[in-house]
């Protein structure tokens, strides 16, 4: 059955409205500001008053922890729960479908086709097999028996016990592969041959074109000049894959602008293929379900190591789908600490990084209500991060949400301790995380003198960092 979205969109291709929040009205509806060659890219605060964060666990039930599988199986669904996505997509307030009318009727049947999917025997069948034979899937949970010493050896040869859950090691090498293999079968499920994306540091773009290649859809990947610049490598990568690479100005954000602009013009012609766990739903249900394979197997995996759970889980925090692949699983556990470090470029006080959840405010951006940077006025702000996967100026209304109703920690790192830890992780245990991943590992030196003796603790290193080493030679050398 072909699914292609036939909604009418000439408008769509005069008219792109820009959305912002209404400052101070509780409903948070949006207002059109004016025409603008951006889709559904809102921005403005919507509210600064406090609530009861309580109330929002109300309309939120995380997956529930998954029966033990066989090894070398992989889960695809968490529980039935996964495969009945709330039709608004809100996570307490945050979330929703911030969009043009023209948009709704291709989100709702793209909803649609993502739970027939996970429904479908047969889909999952090939989803975990590609996983296995082509992603490379399960991934280690690695003891880094080095990096543990490190941390001990300063507290007396007390300390915890580190694990590295290694997405580093999936084919193109990063935890994005996940997502982009499983998008594009939903897109040729859908009867149709290209596919849109955007990327910054590239990963999200080598994995989608990856992905295209081996079904056969064409690729067009936007990224932005700046980030082209800063990663050539994966640029060589994408178009070796036979991805046409689209250079635009600014930063990632722009590229997921012009990314969406183009799948908003070509609606029913054109696959969409959002690389994080943002944007109007169900896109960000989607990636945050194809992502959590990650920590659905970290659970199975300590079971099998150590008899338990992980005491915490840390991963770095850019728009939120590694986070949110690993941390999931253990979101109805409250023995397991989730802690979130999100990139502080040059310091939280500097107005350069890219900390949304500790310094952004509550706005509407891409199609959802979520944390994001933002000046005075409401307009974006760009972020910073030596680590340009992280260089998002919002994150994921899920992330949002629990960060609000407390369940999950959230802190920080700059680009010298993500520098330091990228050579520290590298020179120990012979493992070169990609700069995003180093934030989390950069918190190590925080978190483990406050663990007690044979606590155990999960990094997740989201990607492999050969990609950043020419950079990181030149941000030495300064």
């Amino acid at each position: 059955m072909n699914y292609a979205c036939k909604t009418h969109h000439s408008a769509m291709k005069s008219h792109f409205t820009h959305f912002r929040t209404i400052a101070g009205h509780r409903n948070h509806y949006p207002q059109v500001v004016c025409a603008n060659p951006v889709v559904f890219e809102g921005n403005g605060r919507a509210t600064r008053s406090k609530f009861d964060s309580s109330a929002l666990r109300l309309n939120y039930k995380p997956g529930s922890p998954t029966t033990e599988l066989p090894k070398g199986r992989v889960a695809i669904l968490v529980d039935d729960d996964a495969a009945k996505p709330p039709s608004t997509g809100k996570f307490g307030r945050f979330g929703g479908k911030f969009v043009p009318e023209t948009l709704i009727s291709c989100l709702e049947e793209l909803e649609v086709v993502f739970r027939q999917a996970l429904r479908d025997p047969q889909f999952q069948e090939e989803l975990t097999t590609a996983l296995k034979d082509y992603v490379g899937r399960e991934t280690p949970l690695y003891y880094a028996e080095r990096l543990t010493a490190h941390y001990k050896a300063q507290n007396m040869g007390r300390g915890p016990d580190i694990y590295i859950k290694r997405e580093d090691l999936t084919h193109c090498g990063a935890h994005k592969m996940n997502n982009a293999l499983a998008q594009a079968m939903i897109a040729k499920r859908m009867g149709l041959t290209a596919v849109v994306a955007a990327t910054g540091a590239g990963q999200h773009g080598v994995a989608t074109a990856a992905a295209c290649a081996k079904l056969g859809l064409s690729c067009t990947v936007f990224m932005s000049t700046a980030d082209m610049e800063k990663q050539p490598s994966n640029v060589d990568l994408m178009n070796l894959l036979g991805a046409k690479v689209e250079p635009t100005a600014g930063s990632f954000k722009d590229a997921s602008s012009e990314s969406i602009r183009v799948w908003a013009g070509q609606l029913g012609e054109v696959y969409y293929l959002a690389g994080t766990a943002v944007g109007p739903h169900p896109c960000p249900t989607m990636v945050r379900e194809f992502q959590s394979v990650i920590g659905r197997e970290t659970r199975r995996q300590a079971a099998e190591k150590w008899g338990g759970t992980p005491d915490a889980v840390v991963a770095c925090v850019g728009s939120g789908s590694n986070a949110l692949g690993i941390f999931h699983e253990f979101v109805s556990d409250p023995t397991v600490r989730l802690i979130g470090v999100e990139a502080a470029g040059f310091g939280l006080d500097s107005g350069k990084h890219a900390a949304t959840l500790a310094a952004g405010e509550v706005g509407v951006y891409h199609g959802a209500m979520s944390y994001l940077l933002q000046d005075e006025e409401g307009h974006i702000v760009r972020p910073h991060s030596v680590g340009v996967g992280l260089e998002y100026p919002g994150v994921a209304p899920e992330l949002s949400f629990l960060k609000e109703s407390g369940r999950m920690e959230f802190c920080s790192a700059t680009d010298k301790e993500a520098v330091e830890a990228y050579r520290r992780v590298a020179r120990l245990e012979g493992i070169i995380p990609a700069l995003e991943a180093s934030h989390a590992f950069a918190y190590l030196e925080k978190l483990c003198p406050t663990l007690p003796d044979g606590a155990k603790i999960v990094v997740s290193c989201s990607g492999r960092g050969d990609k950043d080493a020419a950079m990181v030679s030149t941000y030495m050398s300064r």
